[in-house]
């Protein structure tokens, strides 16, 4: 049985979420080839990858505040498989902006329904001193499900064009519905007391300090993280515009993969210093260290490929150090009995500023004209937003302190 025990019950549910986010990266990693083959600006190319965590911010209150009530497995089953759909009809109907973004968003709801519902799963079955490190484990596993996105995306587009990369990724989307299904065991329910309301469920998890400081750190963490997600394969294709000679093998959607895929050892090394040095001062030390980096490379895209390259993927490592143990404190901060309560706050205002983060990249790029000062711009603007998350973070110790010696 896969619940009794722990480590093959995170490999499995870590493996069912990478095959469920084979399309999450598919329109970004594929966003030169859109952005000509549709005409499109750099703001409509901004809110279709924008959308598509629009459909998570909408619908993820729900089918992740839901989990303390119903089995998070069904909700992954449901997601797993509203992907599958969502990415067979882009490689079918999709003909331009407005198809795009209804799939997309679509799509996005695929998400709210598997990453979150899947943690939960995690958490319940893995309570105790480790649990962090199983939290670890599968929130680090959305890197290689992503890094794995832009990378199928890429070769397949090279080999049968980009309706047959968007068709796989709902084919494997469809064996993660499967799996889950027949294997992962079901997640706790609250038993007994009064069923109160999901609004009143986030107010509990609001009101409790610690909770929300990892919440609003998380928040900032998305725009920065999902804001270079979303255009980085355009970066690079930019940068690689301007080299003298286009002969190499690390073309954008490879270089994205590996940029991802460093995501994996960032995030799950990030937080076992977390656990040894103090969560909240290592979380703040990265932001800060991300956005040198981040402001750094879009100053760059003028410079040799594989400096513009190598220099991706240190922002690789730096902007995801912090995802892992941002998660798990909000996890461990959780009011007993709020889990998927806390999950679904974490998760709605993360990806929300994920929404808005790419669109406010396309906007940047759209106004100053897009070229070295226009992406300039851009890293700025997403680093703008990472940064603001050492405020939530510093501040809530700082008073948690003086609470402390007030008490002494």
């Amino acid at each position: 049985m896969l619940a009794s025990s722990p480590y093959r019950l995170t490999l499995f549910l870590c493996l069912t979420e990478i095959l469920a986010l084979s399309a999450i990266a598919t329109f970004p990693a594929l966003l030169p080839n859109f952005r000509d083959l549709w005409k499109l600006s750099n703001t409509e190319a901004g809110w279709i990858n924008a959308v598509y965590f629009g459909g998570y911010m909408i619908s993820a209150p729900v089918l992740t505040g839901i989990t303390d009530r119903f089995d998070a497995r069904k909700i992954m089953v449901f997601g797993s498989s509203s992907g599958a759909v969502a990415a067979l009809l882009f490689s079918t109907i999709a003909e331009g902006f407005w198809s795009a973004l209804v799939l997309r968003f679509v799509a996005g709801i695929s998400l709210a329904g598997v990453y979150m519902p899947g943690l939960k799963v995690v958490s319940d079955h893995t309570e105790g001193r480790l649990q962090s490190r199983f939290v670890s484990f599968y929130t680090a596993s959305f890197s290689i499900g992503t890094s794995l996105s832009y990378l199928m995306a890429g070769e397949i587009y090279r080999m049968w064009g980009w309706r047959w990369a968007f068709a796989f990724s709902g084919g494997t989307a469809a064996a993660a519905a499967a799996l889950i299904w027949a294997f992962a065991p079901p997640a706790r329910i609250r038993a007994g007391g009064k069923c109160a309301s999901i609004v009143s469920d986030f107010r509990v998890v609001f009101q409790s300090r610690k909770a929300r400081s990892y919440i609003l750190g998380y928040t900032a963490h998305m725009w920065e993280l999902f804001s270079m997600r979303s255009w980085i394969v355009a970066f690079l294709a930019f940068s690689f515009s301007l080299q003298p000679e286009e002969a190499t093998l690390w073309t954008p959607t490879r270089v994205a993969f590996f940029i991802s895929l460093l995501g994996l050892p960032a995030s799950i090394f990030g937080n076992e210093l977390a656990r040894n040095f103090g969560r909240r001062r290592l979380v703040a030390a990265v932001m800060v260290a991300s956005a040198a980096v981040g402001c750094t490379l879009g100053l760059s895209p003028g410079f040799s490929y594989a400096w513009v390259a190598a220099l991706a993927m240190v922002y690789g490592v730096t902007i995801v150090g912090d995802s892992a143990a941002l998660t798990a404190g909000a996890v461990g901060a959780a009011p007993d009995g709020y889990r998927g309560a806390t999950l679904a706050v974490h998760s709605t205002l993360g990806f929300s500023a994920a929404f808005v983060g790419p669109l406010a990249v396309g906007f940047v790029l759209d106004l100053f004209g897009g070229g070295k000062i226009g992406w300039a711009a851009a890293f700025a603007c997403m680093a703008v937003g990472g940064l603001s998350g050492t405020a939530a973070l510093v501040g809530a110790e700082k008073k948690t302190g003086r609470q402390a010696a007030g008490a002494d």
